[in-house]
């Protein structure tokens, strides 16, 4: 598979075939690519040899190069940035492609440096765990929108003037989104228009063929569940072993990802309430009901007088709610999610502005930006769903997520400003995916995510021909490696032996 030196004498090879018998496996330094039925302009992308480099504390990166749009592949060429995990066993099944999530999450940061979080020892034994950077995000071909910190600090953190959901309010709100978005254009440059999930899906084509995969195996997160099932429609004949954990419903619009989405932190935030009761750092006494109604008296409070930090910036209900949502995505975060109520119904604004930086990366210590991906997100949901601009619609709808969710439907209202001036246009429909022909898909779910409720998994796996609902039966964001064994025995199974459960586990 790889190039070799051929030795100079036969006396050689013996030694070599005896050394071969006591010592680690060869590194592998280039890829080679395999045989791929594509146009000859593609042709060039997809026989390019990767050369791996050691980085990463025992670890290999390289950078592939893709079309910058699809439709035109000699108009221009984007960078894709790669790090992979060999094989511990030296021998390694394939490659398993890893998406953490996002949109806008970095791949390569994530099993840079969570690889053992984000795979089981099983995985990491048997294949190379192979993490990228998407189109668009951190150090791959990057959207970048601020010139200097203080801008995106403005942008995330400035208090919107005026009640929300005013005319006053929507068309400050419009005018701040407007602003920055032509920012991004203008120092992002045509990539802005490219960085959609069907062209990061077409990306993941490539990917395959130059690692040296004959089929996609594929692991992917949250947002990267819809790049997975994106992936499983556009090539069905080229799926290998695709797992989809916190599954989002590809047919769901803008405002049904914030419906569910609302419902589904209420619902977390239920049980967080109804685990403090027994806590004795709880802030909260009476019934859940009583508490629920607290906290969303405290975001409206916010509103009407925000709390001033120590470096000057205002805590207002969106940077609170920000400061909530991070702790949900987890049931071991719990106790900080206690502090956090605590400390700001004193009146300290302090710990929540650290976890809503974390939520944001942005380093409380310095303000610097970890990295792009609240950037790319924005610019990556507003290439793959269609912003409706009527305020009567907006207000409508901001009704129904204030009678779903009472506390957090209204802090996830009004979504479809922020990409209402966007400077690309979305063209993006929102068609049921069913991935026709693909090989077998496992779709995770877990019954209290908050972020991708299980309902989405359930409607992914009925909708793809050859989805098999897998259900972890627990709280928290996506299940694999962090859950249970069941979990982890079925995806190891599914991805080393091809294993398909006959049912669902219900794990």
């Amino acid at each position: 598979m790889r190039p070799r030196r051929l030795p100079a004498v036969a006396a050689a090879i013996v030694v070599a075939l005896a050394l071969a018998a006591c010592s680690a496996p060869p590194v592998r330094t280039e890829s080679t690519p395999v045989p791929s039925d594509v146009s000859a302009d593609l042709e060039p992308f997809y026989s390019q040899v990767l050369t791996w480099t050691a980085c990463e504390d025992e670890m290999q990166c390289a950078t592939a190069t893709a079309p910058l749009d699809w439709t035109d592949p000699a108009r221009d060429s984007i960078d894709l940035a790669l790090v992979r995990h060999p094989a511990d066993n030296g021998t390694p099944l394939g490659s398993v492609l890893v998406n953490p999530g996002g949109p806008g999450g970095s791949g390569y940061d994530f099993v840079a440096s969570s690889l053992d979080y984000a795979v089981s020892p099983t995985l990491r034994d048997r294949f190379d765990i192979v993490g990228f950077d998407p189109r668009g995000v951190n150090r791959s071909s990057a959207v970048l929108c601020h010139t200097d910190t203080a801008q995106l600090d403005a942008f995330i953190y400035d208090i919107t003037p005026g009640v929300i959901g005013s005319d006053e309010w929507i068309a400050n709100a419009e005018n701040a989104n407007g602003a920055y978005g032509q920012q991004c254009l203008a120092n992002t440059g045509d990539l802005l228009g490219f960085v959609d999930t069907v062209s990061a899906a077409r990306d993941l084509d490539l990917l395959r063929a130059v690692l040296g995969d004959e089929k996609l195996n594929y692991l992917g997160f949250s947002y990267g569940t819809l790049l997975g099932a994106t992936y499983a429609e556009l090539y069905p004949e080229n799926t290998g072993r695709l797992v989809l954990d916190g599954a989002l419903d590809p047919t769901s619009t803008s405002f049904d990802v914030s419906l569910t989405q609302a419902e589904g932190f209420e619902s977390a935030l239920r049980a967080f309430l109804a685990d403090c009761a027994s806590a004795d750092d709880c802030p909260f006494t009476g019934s859940a009901d009583d508490s629920m109604l607290k906290i969303r008296a405290l975001l409206d409070r916010l509103d009407a007088s925000p709390i001033r930090a120590a470096d000057g910036r205002e805590l207002g209900s969106n940077s609170m709610t920000s400061a909530i949502v991070l702790p949900l995505y987890s049931q071991d975060n719990w106790p900080v999610l206690r502090q956090l109520f605590a400390t700001v119904m004193s009146g300290e604004a302090e710990l929540a502005f650290n976890l809503a930086d974390s939520y944001n990366g942005r380093n409380p210590t310095d303000g610097s930006y970890l990295d792009n991906s609240l950037e790319a997100r924005l610019a990556i949901n507003c290439l793959d769903y269609t912003a409706q601009g009527d305020p009567a619609v907006m207000r409508a709808q901001a009704d129904e997520l204030a009678a779903a969710a009472p506390v957090l439907g209204k802090q996830l209202s009004y979504g479809d400003v922020g990409c209402l001036r966007w400077p690309v246009t979305a063209a993006t429909e929102r068609p049921v995916i069913d991935g026709a022909g693909s090989a077998d898909i496992l779709v995770v779910g877990t019954t209290n995510d908050p972020a991708t409720p299980y309902s989405w998994a359930v409607e992914l796996a009925a909708q793809l021909e050859n989805g098999h609902l897998v259900s972890y039966e627990g709280e928290g964001h996506t299940a694999y490696n962090k859950s249970n064994a069941c979990i982890d025995d079925t995806v190891d199974d599914y991805f080393v032996d091809g294993t398909v459960p006959v049912a669902d586990p219900k794990c």
